[in-house]
């Protein structure tokens, strides 16, 4: 940043949904020591026991508008962040209704309830570069790139995107980030490298034959540390005013790999050898060589670039499932 930057924002009351998932397991603490004076709400479904230390939970579900009112009327948030998604790729093939429902439907929900009670937030909507898809062909993809998804999930988050730009009044602060493939330890085995730890972590207690199951590993990819994506999101909102209303930012490590690449520093690090099996299951039909992407406009803006080499990711990604097979 340069230093004639605006100053800081302080918030009063922040609201996060998804904050129960892999990324607000990451995202909430770090708000909590960014802003400790501010009260910290956590949107949760009314059946959801994960709290959050700090954090007071507030029963609201995305899929009925009228608890989600409800909510943000005893809330009323001046920073809403929303996480709150059904994030798998692979399971929008299968529960491609499900999908829309969540994250379409549930931003539309959110975005009413924002205009009748937090008409003045700033409102953080994190999105995905799922949504450039079939543009990947074409190169690294800018906020400037044509949206082509290519699944349920890519088309539902455009979507939802759309629907926040016309539901939300002008005097809300909307920001949209679309990150790059991240992971880390808290991560479900839906996604491919905590699949691949999941795995030798389980064949390392000998509870499966040492054959790892594969699907595509010559696709080429980015991938960030959960922690760096978590900065990218607190230096963003450290300075809302620098960007526009609506503006969209890519969080990006611009670094593509392919999937062998990573798998070989996972399997360097396994305590054991390894065999490779591919498993046609896991090949997905809309998979494109390589999605890369730019993240330029962030760091101009911020300052923010990651930090976290991919090796030190996947060690403390092995670490972590080594914890669950031996639990």
């Amino acid at each position: 940043m340069s230093q004639d930057a605006p100053q800081a924002v302080s918030y009063r009351r922040i609201l996060v949904t998804g904050g129960t998932g892999f990324v607000g397991g990451w995202l909430t603490p770090r708000l909590a020591q960014r802003w400790p004076d501010a009260q910290l709400f956590l949107l949760r479904r009314s059946a959801d026991l994960v709290e959050r230390q700090g954090w007071t939970p507030v029963v609201g579900d995305l899929d009925d508008r009228d608890s989600l009112e409800h909510a943000l009327g005893q809330t009323r948030p001046d920073l809403i962040i929303h996480l709150a998604a059904q994030a798998s790729v692979g399971s929008s093939l299968q529960q491609t209704a499900a999908t829309w429902d969540a994250n379409l439907g549930g931003s539309i929900s959110l975005a009413v309830a924002c205009a009748l009670h937090a008409p003045e937030a700033t409102f953080l909507n994190v999105s995905t570069s799922e949504v450039y898809g079939a543009s990947f062909r074409d190169g690294p993809a800018s906020e400037d790139t044509l949206p082509r998804p290519m699944s349920a999930y890519g088309r539902s988050k455009l979507a939802a995107e759309m629907a926040l730009l016309d539901i939300l009044p002008a005097t809300v602060k909307l920001i949209t980030v679309r990150p790059f493939n991240h992971t880390g330890p808290g991560q479900d085995r839906r996604f491919v490298l905590p699949a691949f730890a999941a795995q030798i972590a389980a064949i390392e207690q000998e509870r499966q034959p040492a054959v790892l199951q594969v699907g595509n590993l010559s696709a080429v990819r980015e991938f960030l540390d959960v922690r760096d994506v978590v900065e990218a999101y607190i230096a963003i909102l450290d300075h809302p005013t620098a960007f526009a209303s609506g503006e969209i930012l890519n969080v990006s490590s611009e670094v593509p790999l392919a999937i062998e690449e990573a798998l070989a520093l996972l399997r360097q690090a396994a305590r054991c050898p390894l065999n490779i099996q591919t498993d046609p299951n896991r090949l997905r039909p809309s998979d494109i060589p390589k999605a890369s992407g730019s993240s330029r406009k962030l760091r101009e803006k911020t300052g923010w670039k990651p930090i976290i080499p991919l090796a030190q990711t996947l060690d403390n990604l092995l670490d972590y499932w080594r914890t669950i097979e031996a639990s």
